[in-house]
């Protein structure tokens, strides 16, 4: 059965969305790996690094929903 082409948008959407979130993380993350290395500093960018990786997280589990979508769709699996 084909899936609803609203439903690929809606999670290509959400894909698209968890991407972008993904490259500010990484650019705050870039950001704060460049500024004073001061104790304060040294731990936003820790927790930048953390917040990354969180989001990444997210994105490998939106693009692996979508992909599934795409296969069901495309060859029915």
């Amino acid at each position: 059965m084909p899936i609803d082409t609203s439903d690929l948008n809606q999670l290509q959407g959400a894909y698209k969305a968890a991407v972008e979130e993904w490259i500010a993380a990484i650019k705050l993350e870039e950001e704060l790996a460049s500024v004073n290395r001061s104790i304060a500093e040294i731990d936003k960018w820790e927790a930048a690094h953390f917040k990354e990786d969180e989001v990444r997280g997210k994105v490998l589990e939106l693009k692996k929903e979508y992909e599934d979508a795409l296969r069901k769709e495309q060859f029915g699996f």
